[in-house]
């Protein structure tokens, strides 16, 4: 039933709005006293309509309909939500307001009947002003010496907030809610014109999608979800009343923060309008009127954070998410505006991440290292072909919570290490740091070898000290470079594979030399590095690269997930793809954007990336092609472990500073590395040698499970033999 209220005779006019004797001088002054609302009252009553048409604080008289259909086409923002590959595993919410738009079908109808009883009920009525109600507020708020009642309909209400949703600066927000008779009266007129370009249940829909209800709901689905834990269209007749009650000052009825004494009473006001305009029977109210408020608050997750800001599960893969999100050009012109545009935008993302294989990287690391150690233990998984990345496992808790973290690791710092809680991108992403990675960037020597046209026969006399052409700043080898191995066993004539399976420093340093340090830099390029410190920009530069020979051995700073992804790049025989964390990503309207498409090209000849592998299972010892790999391999665990063919290469740095394995399988890569993010000049000692070599065996074997062994296709004979077909 549509309400059908009393006229109200209006002291000093007629029933027809004719002058008669005003009132009395106190009538005045208290007029004076009431507010915006009441302004509108006398606004309303002493301007005919036409003149109500005339004015904007916005817009002048002719662009008035312009800015209507501008109210009526504005999007609040809305929640992005993320989630795991298999489209259901929440991973996190990113909004300012948080907010998701939903259907009038999709909530229940005693919400929407709570709503029109609460702010409007004549809604279904009038034609966006309420005249009847400005008089009757009038009166209401005349009489009290205050604000009572007011008179803006559910379309005035939504024009406001779609005028402040649209502001371009802080005056424009300002003048769509200053307490002035200008804007309520183009208020009034801009609904008018809503209300002859939308349908009722239009605008009842934008206005529950719109509303704010406190606790940082914005919309009946935000609502329903913070103080019910459930969806609007599940919502009942007491949970839809105290709900509908909120609107009107969601801080002096708030359920949560106070006694819900004040929220009660609200709520009872409330049942009692939808009996006023035969929504409710009175029966039904007076069963409801005496039930308590019973809540199931819930607080929804926010940028990568658990609930009330507890740790988030998968905050390391979507801190890393967030990081890809703000460099992509298909959301905005700078990070900010990237940034924003997650946070409003409403999109639904589904990401990259196998929570299954998630769930064994962690496992796998904090069996390990646990989340207390001051040496951080990660591992990244990815997708050779797409370069998606599957799994980002660490010792360490995502949480801006550090109160309870463990001292620095250098003693000279005043404050506490970042273990075992910590937000810092450890695995990497951005332009953040990296880490030192040792002999495994003597991959980068051997493929641009391959690539000039060196043969994985290419044999070298590699004593266990060699002096090489390389300046050095140390006058211990007369001024050059002249690096030794780490055992004097690895001392012989060594070829690729048996240099690379036994990692023989003094083979690497005379190939670099003979090959061309610029090359073998230029390759690393090729397959993705980045300078990430001074001193490596200034070493990486075109005029000193030539010069750079020491970087065969790994003294360069990488992330370990920019380095998994060189090694995703040989499991794709050369097909190299960039990292990239999201599989689909859907706009508000349903469309597919094909910025989560893998971005990959052929990056190495086939026959170089299937050499390169061919020499890598030299290092876990797995069957392989072409000739001995020499006296042993350094990762043997990994393939005892996998129990497949795997290919890839350990490294350790100077005095133990990292240790890593980064290898790969055809279907899968694994990265996993060992380092003191605090303190880098931290040994992570002789004991933790193996410790990566073992998760990374542990996560192939585990993630692989009931998947076919596929093995390695076979370089051809040329690039293994010199001078043979």
């Amino acid at each position: 039933m549509r309400d059908r209220p009393r006229q109200h005779r209006v002291p000093g006019l007629s029933a027809h709005g004719s002058d008669s004797p005003g009132p009395p001088a106190e009538g005045v002054y208290a007029l004076l006293r009431t507010s915006l609302l009441a302004g509108l009252a006398i606004a309303a009553l002493l301007f005919p309509l036409a003149a109500m048409a005339g004015l904007s604080a916005k817009a002048g008289f002719s662009q008035i309909d312009t800015l209507s259909v501008e109210v009526t086409e504005t999007d609040p923002p809305l929640t992005s939500y993320v989630y795991a590959s298999d489209g259901e595993t929440l991973i996190s919410l990113f909004y300012d307001e948080f907010r998701r738009h939903v259907t009038l079908d999709e909530v229940a109808p005693v919400m929407q009947q709570a709503m029109v009883a609460a702010e409007d009920s004549r809604f279904y009525d009038h034609n966006g002003v309420d005249y009847r109600g400005i008089v009757r507020a009038f009166v209401a708020n005349n009489n009290s010496g205050g604000v009572e009642q007011g008179a803006s309909t559910i379309t005035m209400q939504y024009v406001r907030g779609a005028l402040q949703l649209n502001a371009e600066s802080i005056d424009e927000v300002i003048a769509a809610t200053e307490q002035t008779a200008t804007r309520k009266l183009t208020e009034a007129r801009l609904a008018m014109a809503v209300e002859e370009q939308l349908t009722k249940d239009e605008i009842l829909e934008r206005y529950l999608n719109q509303a704010y209800f406190g606790h940082n709901a914005y919309g009946i689905f935000a609502a329903a979800q913070v103080y019910f834990s459930k969806h609007p269209s599940e919502l009942n007749l007491q949970e839809s009343a105290m709900l509908a009650g909120l609107v009107q000052a969601p801080s002096a009825y708030d359920p949560i923060s106070a006694d819900g004494t004040d929220a009660l009473d609200r709520r009872n006001w409330v049942l009692d309008r939808m009996v006023d305009i035969d929504y409710l029977s009175r029966g039904d109210a007076s069963e409801v009127r005496g039930l308590p408020i019973e809540l199931d608050v819930s607080d929804p997750p926010n940028s990568c954070m658990g609930s009330e800001g507890s740790a988030a599960e998968y905050g390391f893969f979507c801190d890393y998410f967030r990081r890809w999100w703000r460099e992509q050009d298909a959301f905005g012109p700078t990070p900010a505006d990237r940034e924003r545009e997650l946070r409003q935008g409403g999109y639904t993302i589904i990401t990259t991440l196998d929570p299954e294989i998630q769930q064994i990287a962690d496992d796998t690391v904090n069996d390990a290292k646990d989340a207390d150690s001051k040496l951080a233990h990660g591992a990244v998984v990815m997708e050779p072909g797409t370069g998606r990345v599957k799994a980002m496992g660490l010792n360490r808790v995502f949480s801006y919570d550090q109160s309870d973290n463990g001292p620095h690791s250098n003693p000279s710092f005043d404050r506490k290490g970042n273990y075992p809680n910590t937000v810092n991108p450890v695995l990497g992403g951005g332009s953040t740091g990296g880490y030192q990675a040792g002999s495994t960037f003597k991959i980068f020597t051997m493929l641009a070898a391959l690539d000039a046209g060196y043969p994985l026969d290419y044999n070298i006399n590699s004593p266990n000290q060699v002096r090489t052409s390389f300046v050095s700043a140390t006058t211990a080898c007369g001024g050059n470079w002249c690096p030794k191995n780490s055992s004097a066993a690895m001392a012989g004539n060594r070829d690729m594979w048996s240099g690379f399976g036994m990692s023989v420093n003094t083979y690497f340093a005379q190939l670099i030399d003979r090959v061309g340090a610029d090359k073998t830099v230029e390759m690393a390029e090729r397959m993705g590095l980045q300078w990430r410190s001074e001193g490596d920009a200034y070493y990486a530069s075109e005029e000193r690269r030539s010069g750079w020979g020491p970087f065969t051995l790994g003294v360069s700073d990488v992330q370990p997930i920019e380095m998994t992804n060189v090694f995703n790049t040989l499991a794709a025989e050369g097909e190299y793809c960039e990292p990239i964390p999201a599989m689909r990503i859907i706009d508000p309207n349903g469309q597919e954007l094909d910025a989560a498409t893998p971005r990959c090209h052929q990056e190495l000849d086939e026959d170089v990336a299937r050499a390169a592998t061919d020499a890598g299972r030299c290092v876990t010892d797995t069957a392989r092609s072409g000739a001995q790999c020499g006296a042993w391999g350094t990762s043997p665990v990994v393939g005892q472990l996998a129990d497949r063919p795997v290919a890839g290469k350990s490294g350790t740095t100077d005095d133990d500073r990292t240790s890593w394995f980064l290898g790969y399988t055809p279907q899968l890569t694994v990265g996993a590395f060992m380092a003191d993010p605090d303190y880098i000049f931290n040994s992570v000692g002789k004991s933790n040698s193996t410790v990566s070599k073992e998760t990374a065996g542990t996560i192939f074997r585990e993630a692989l499970e009931g998947e076919p062994v596929e093995s390695f296709k076979a370089p051809s004979r040329q690039i293994q033999f010199e001078g043979k077909d």
